[in-house]
This record gives C-alpha cells, sequence and structure tokens, in this order.
C-alpha cells in the first residue's frame, strides 16, 4: 500500500473520532448549561478542541448557541465539524479504490448534512440536542459501515491505529480539563452531576452504573477511564488496541517498526501498571500530561516511520 493511501485512511479515521467526541461533548455540556444556576462557561470544551487562546471563544464562552454554531458550523474556526468532515471526504475521495462503496456514501453523506444551511438555522432558533443527535448518528453509521463492509487487511490496521490513537488522546483531555477544574473548584469533587456529565460525554455513564454501586466518586470516575480494559475509550483500551494493529501491520511486514514497538510498548505498561491509588496520592496533572506527550510522540513517529514518503 502507498504511503499515501494509508495516511489517508488513518486521518479519516482520527479526524471521524475526533468529531464523535467533540459531538458528544457539546451535546452533555449544552444539557449541563441549561441546568446551571450561574453562567456556564465553555472555555474548557475550547481549551480541548480549538486550543488554549482562542479569542473567538473568549468573546462567547458564556453564550451556548454562538459556541455551538462556532465548533459545528463556522467555515472560519478551523476545528469546527464542518472543516473537519471537509477534510475526511477529501481524504476519502483521494482513495475510494482502498474503501468500499458504502463506506464513500456513507462521509459523502456526513459531508452533505453537515453542510446543509438548514442546520445553522436549527442550532440558532431550534433545540440544538437535535442537530447534534443528527451528527452524532452519522459518526454512528460511519462506525458500523466500516466495521460489515471493510476487509480486516492492512487499510483497516491503519485505520483503526488512527481511531484508537485519537480516543486514547480524547480520554487523557477529558480527565485533565475535568480534574484540573477540580483543583481550581473542589467543591467539584462530591458533585455528582459533574462525574455524571463526564461520564456521559464519553459514553461510559451505564458502565459506570453497572461496576460501582456507591454513587459518583472521582477515584471510581479515574479508574475508569484510565485502567478498566473492558471500558471502549478508556485508556488502556485503547493502547491496548493501538498495540493490537500495530503488531498486526508489523507481523505481517507491512510497517518497518523503527522506535514505534518501544514508544508504545512503553506507555502501555506505564498505563497497564498504574493504580488508582498510586494517581490519587501522586501529581494526576503531571501523570496525564506525560501520557499525552507519549501519545503525541507516538503519532509524529508512526508518521515520520509510515508516511514520510507520502
Amino acid at each position: 500500500m502507498l504511503s499515501r493511501v494509508a495516511e489517508s485512511l488513518y486521518w479519516i479515521s482520527r479526524y471521524v473520532e475526533r468529531t464523535d467526541g467533540m459531538l458528544r461533548m457539546l451535546k452533555i455540556n449544552y444539557a449541563a448549561s441549561q441546568d446551571a444556576v450561574s453562567d456556564f462557561s465553555w472555555s474548557p470544551i475550547a481549551r480541548m478542541f480549538c486550543g488554549p487562546d482562542n479569542e473567538e471563544i473568549e468573546k462567547i464562552k458564556f453564550n451556548s448557541r454562538p459556541v455551538l454554531q462556532y465548533m459545528v458550523t463556522d467555515k472560519n474556526n478551523p476545528n469546527s465539524i464542518i472543516n473537519i468532515i471537509t477534510q475526511v471526504r477529501e481524504n476519502a475521495r483521494s482513495v475510494q479504490d482502498h474503501i468500499t462503496k458504502d463506506v464513500w456514501q456513507c462521509l459523502n453523506e456526513y459531508y452533505h448534512t453537515v453542510k446543509d444551511p438548514k442546520l445553522n438555522t436549527m442550532l440558532r432558533k431550534d433545540d440544538p440536542i437535535s442537530v447534534l443527535d443528527i451528527l452524532i448518528k452519522q459518526g454512528m453509521l460511519f462506525y458500523g459501515t466500516t466495521e460489515i463492509t471493510m476487509a480486516r487487511n492492512e487499510g483497516s490496521s491503519f485505520m483503526r491505529i488512527g481511531k484508537y490513537l485519537e480516543r486514547s488522546i480524547q480520554s487523557v483531555n477529558i480527565l485533565d480539563i475535568k480534574f484540573g477544574s477540580v483543583d481550581e473548584n473542589p467543591d467539584l469533587l462530591t458533585d455528582t452531576s459533574y462525574w455524571k456529565h463526564l461520564l456521559l460525554s464519553i459514553g461510559g455513564y451505564e458502565l459506570y452504573l453497572k461496576t460501582y454501586r456507591q454513587g459518583f466518586e472521582a477515584e471510581n470516575v479515574l479508574a475508569q477511564v484510565v485502567l478498566n480494559n473492558e471500558f471502549p475509550r478508556s485508556v488502556i483500551y485503547s493502547l491496548n488496541q493501538l498495540v493490537k494493529y500495530f503488531e498486526r501491520l508489523r507481523i505481517d511486514g507491512h510497517i518497518n517498526p523503527g522506535d514505534l514497538s518501544f514508544l508504545i510498548g512503553r506507555l502501555q505498561s506505564k498505563v497497564k501498571y498504574s493504580s488508582v491509588k498510586g494517581l490519587k496520592q501522586g501529581d494526576l496533572h503531571l501523570y496525564l500530561a506525560e501520557i499525552k506527550t507519549e501519545l503525541y510522540g507516538i503519532g509524529n513517529a508512526f508518521n515520520q516511520t509510515c508516511f514520510s514518503l507520502s
């Protein structure tokens, strides 16, 4: 497979995973903003998906609808859903011979859905949750279509590596921001709705209720999102999947592993042999920052190793 083809497949998956995470965060935080007794700030979400110094968000951070429009349909925001999905479609167009017709049609439909001018009108005047649900379902359609129509070959492995690398970065970012807010406002530590919203935003609410019977506690939330091998959006689950598909490419001779095997294995071991007790006693922010740095390092090494000739 040409490196440019592998790169396009990898980024299709990363971008769709990014939009899925963003849409879920926007949905849950919009619901939280409606229940807030004081001004609800969108700054934490902006820092996660638009960078820490976004001046546009600072101007509108207390106004939910303008924030949603900026994050979803604003073409001047390079990190908006519409711009990311446009890049997804362009990548998919360039590799149509390597994806199924169903996957192409799915991504093309997603593109035209998010481009529809009615979407922006609905965000401004109607219930924004309905708009976010429409787009979330488009992402779910992509996941399902990819799962049942794509061959389990080299291209599929590159797509899954992109998906799980992006997912692990998002999970770490969410934890870092949420626990950072706790440092600034210790009352959040015992705020049930705060932890409930975190779990809802990453699809972990139902599993948490089935696993922990004593209510919402920060320590248990941390355990689920970092160390639970059965939670599809946990950091360790994503890393395990990353190792699985990387090893498949390596064993089949599709890539020269270089330093990647060491980088991925080291990070997997670091998280695998962590404990909630150790995280609680140590500097959690430093721990999450280190994981995030290593994830970005893996992404950079992956680009250099697999896509440098593209």
